[in-house]
């Protein structure tokens, strides 16, 4: 059973073997998905979990039609990984709309040194609410719109949360700056 025809059918009827091929095959991209959105590697996993046992139980609506397999399990995770923010960590996504600010200034040299784990950890130390967003708009691609509908927002608060985002990680990219400049000396 190795064709993702084959993996769905097997889903559908409840085959865990068809489950399990179906978990290890998409398990590396959803436990970053979910690295993204928590605090720690158990909840990513608890997470990732949950949202594979939506999977299962919701395979039949999958429809190849209106999307790749890759594409609805990703929003089934990403659903997930929102749910488990609003009941364990009581994330409050309303916050004082003011103008969103969204140029940030890097210095090249300090991204070209910066290690994508250091940048995962610095994303992570975002308020809940603010990293939910930022992540949403800059690593998933929704829009201002799609997310204030995602999690009952306005537009105007969910371009404030990317605005913090930005200019916090601009502030923790800025002392990576500093740290990288008295390393050249």
């Amino acid at each position: 059973m190795d064709s993702i025809p084959d993996i769905i059918a097997g889903c559908k009827r409840g085959d865990k073997k068809a489950q399990e091929q179906l978990y290890k095959n998409f398990y590396t991209a959803m436990i970053k998905l979910c690295l993204r959105y928590t605090h720690n590697e158990a909840d990513a996993v608890e997470v990732m979990n949950n949202g594979f046992l939506k999977v299962f139980r919701y395979i039949h609506r999958f429809d190849p039609g209106k999307a790749a397999l890759s594409t609805w399990i990703r929003s089934v995770i990403i659903n997930s990984c929102i749910d488990f923010l609003k009941l364990k960590e009581n994330i409050p996504f309303h916050e004082p709309v003011q103008e969103a600010a969204y140029s940030i200034a890097v210095n090249a040299d300090v991204a070209e040194q910066i290690d994508v784990n250091e940048l995962l950890h610095y994303i992570r130390e975002l308020p809940n609410a603010t990293r939910v967003i930022f992540n949403l708009y800059v690593v998933e691609g929704y829009t201002h719109r799609e997310i204030a509908s995602l999690l009952n927002i306005s537009d105007g608060t969910s371009k404030w949360h990317l605005s913090e985002a930005r200019k916090l990680l601009k502030q923790k990219l800025n002392q990576q700056e500093v740290k990288y400049e008295r390393h050249k000396l």
